[in-house]
């Protein structure tokens, strides 16, 4: 590592235009912390190591976007699951399809491989959970007891538990041997969106759309930690490799979390945005996000991160590292036992066909980096990848290098065989249709192309931006030099409107806080409907959808208006606050609503059962309304397509 590197804590590794489309799903490889699978929209997954800037491999077949990826722990097999509901197993040292598992009926949210056993866990938005023998390519078993979308599996250490998370806001832990529910955890009042088992000891960590870390006793079967109030919701969390903190990622931070009692060690700021997923490779912390096709990676150096002692958040002093505590509760709870186990043998097979498996293929990008990976000189056994060195820090005044991608192959439910000119240029003969793809590696070049360049982040500093920078370039006149008066003059044109905008907001927020605090919901709701500000009204909503009991029947007459304005919002927050508004309202009104239509006339005079009739009337006339736009939005690809397929599952009734 450079000197002036080691004076570093953070920092961005490199940005890569990952696929021809938006990224869909991210994960790193556990193992080596230096592998990363991309599953993109344009249905294909992409294999590249850490910190290089080419594909090594593209692996197709699936037709609909890919929806989760996950490395097994050799990772010598990767899974991806789509919105069609399939999953896919590759073998990467062998560069070839192994398994088409089909048997979901919505999109495939979760996946993981069991520690010991050739076997695959997949959580839907069917609410199923299936247990796969990738061997035998059939479903072992099935989990039913979620209600909602299953967002997180993960096996215990020692295989014979499966941790699953999901929309209902439970945390459920299966036992694989029985087939049964072990424990239930309903504490958590948000989605849940991941879980993580402890490396060694019998406790189990959750992070919720509630904006807490919860931590579970696993003995006990109790929580015994709750870390809230933070801004936002952690989308991963890593056990330290000693199991002694929990690393959170969060939307622009790394927080490091202990336990019994709960307490924050440091917090780092890192500028990685809506953080995928987190590995630790040689006592550095990786960490991946992405944003429409571009993927960045990011570096944390642990060494220099408080990972023990007492709550005070903040980094330590640079020249003071500290070394990693001894596991926190392992005096008070068990050790997993890892037993070489095995899963219940499978109960039946599900049908694949083998034409499907033909048309999958594992098309190699890049020879070289793919043999130095997968297939090492004299190696008995792989220990993905050879290359162990912790990753440098870029020196501070590197100036910063941009390239260009060599691109995955094109977008095509089946890649085309090479040509005789490109087979030629590796000294091979020509290449059967059927085999994997060998393609040379092209040269890297300058980004001169119109294509999204390959972004290597040299530096973490700004690069002496001028006030000129962010004013508007006249034409046909030439550069002048700027006075800071004229400058900040054009730049707080737009401030006193702003914060016009802003008092306004205020105001109105401060009506509807008047009319909240007498209790009264639906009024609150009329209120801030009355304002005639949309963004008040998200700003309400985002409360009520915390505690589905404010609910109620009226409410919903004065709700889904405001619902249909948001689900066709340009703002992506309008439209997520639209879509969970409208699946609480959903659950929760609509057997009753269809209920009341379909019961036969009441005999004599009910006037608080015709005032109810005259409301749901109202309602599912505006849910008809809305069922024709959900349907509409429901073929979009993406993580809103599948949101508005969902809110299509829930609405079929209205047919």
């Amino acid at each position: 590592m450079a000197t002036s590197g080691m004076t570093k804590t953070t920092w961005k590794l490199q940005e890569i235009v990952a696929h021809a489309s938006n990224v869909s799903a991210l994960a790193l490889g556990k193992s080596s912390g230096r592998l990363l699978a991309t599953g993109g929209e344009d249905c294909r997954v992409n294999l590249w190591s850490v910190n290089k800037p080419n594909c090594i491999m593209s692996l197709t077949g699936h037709t609909s976007p890919v929806e989760s990826v996950r490395f097994s722990t050799s990772e010598k097999l990767i899974v991806a699951g789509s919105q069609s509901g399939s999953l896919r197993v590759w073998n990467m040292e062998e560069a070839k399809i192994q398994r088409t598992l089909m048997g979901h009926k919505a999109n495939v949210c979760s996946l993981d491989f069991h520690p010991y056993g050739e076997f695959v866990a997949s959580g839907s938005l069917d609410t199923n959970i299936k247990l796969w023998d990738i061997r035998r390519k059939g479903c072992v078993f099935r989990y039913k007891g979620h209600t909602q979308a299953v967002r997180c599996l993960r096996f215990s250490p020692d295989g014979k538990w499966l941790a699953s998370s999901s929309d209902d806001h439970t945390v459920k832990l299966w036992d694989l041997s029985a087939g049964k529910l072990m424990a239930e955890f309903v504490e958590h009042t948000g989605p849940v969106q991941i879980v993580e088992f402890h490396p060694n000891e019998y406790l189990l960590a959750s992070a919720s759309g509630d904006r807490t870390v919860r931590f579970w006793d696993l003995e006990k079967f109790q929580s015994v930690g709750c870390m809230e109030g933070e801004a936002t919701p952690f989308r991963s969390i890593l056990f330290s490799s000693d199991g002694g903190c929990l690393f959170c990622g969060g939307r622009e931070a790394l927080r490091v979390y202990g336990w019994e009692p709960e307490r924050c060690f440091d917090t780092v700021p890192v500028a990685w945005g809506k953080v995928s997923d987190l590995s630790i490779c040689s006592n550095q912390l990786i960490g991946v996000s992405c944003s429409q096709s571009n993927v960045s990676s990011f570096v944390v150096d642990l060494n220099r991160v408080k990972m023990t002692g007492s709550g005070t958040v903040g980094a330590l002093p640079k020249d003071s590292p500290v070394t990693q505590p001894a596991p926190t509760g392992s005096s008070l709870r068990r050790n997993y036992e890892r037993p070489s186990t095995t899963c219940t043998k499978p109960k039946r097979v599900s049908p694949t066909s083998d034409d499907e498996e033909k048309e999958s293929r594992a098309e190699i990008q890049n020879p070289e980096d793919y043999k130095e990976i997968f297939q090492p000189k004299n190696a008995i056994s792989r220990t993905p990848p050879r290359n162990s060195e912790p990753f440098p820090a870029p020196p501070e005044d590197d100036a910063t290098v941009v390239r260009e991608a060599v691109p995955a192959a094109p977008e095509a439910a089946t890649p085309a065989p090479p040509t005789k000119k490109n087979c030629e240029q590796l000294h091979k003969p020509p290449i059967a249709a059927s085999t994997p793809t060998v393609c040379p590696d092209p040269p890297v070049t300058p980004a001169v192309s119109s294509s999204p360049p390959v972004i290597s982040a040299a530096r973490n500093e700004p690069i002496g931006l001028k006030v000129a920078d962010f004013l508007p370039v006249v034409k046909g006149s030439p550069p002048a030099e700027v006075v800071d008066e004229d400058a900040v003059c054009q730049i707080r044109k737009g401030h006193d409107t702003m914060c016009m905008v802003l008092t306004s907001r205020m105001r109105n927020l401060d009506t509807v806080r008047a009319v909240w605090s007498t209790g009264d919901v639906k009024t609150s709701m009329d209120s801030a409907v009355a304002v005639n500000d949309l963004s008040v009204v998200v700003d309400l909503l985002n409360i009520i959808n915390q505690k589905a009991s404010l609910w109620k029947l009226d409410l919903c007459l004065s709700v889904l208006p405001q619902i249909d304005k948001l689900l066709q919002s340009k703002y992506e927050s309008y439209m997520q606050t639209g879509c969970v508004s409208l699946k609480l309202l959903l659950q929760r009104f609509l057997p009753l609503i269809t209920d009341m239509l379909s019961a036969p006339p009441s005999v004599g005079v009910d006037i608080s059962r015709e005032e109810r009739l005259t409301k749901c009337k109202l309602c599912y006339k505006q849910l008809k309304s809305l069922y024709m736009l959900v349907k509409s939005r429901a073929a979009q690809s993406g993580r809103y397509g599948s949101a508005f397929r969902e809110l299509q599952l829930l609405m079929s009734g209205l047919e």
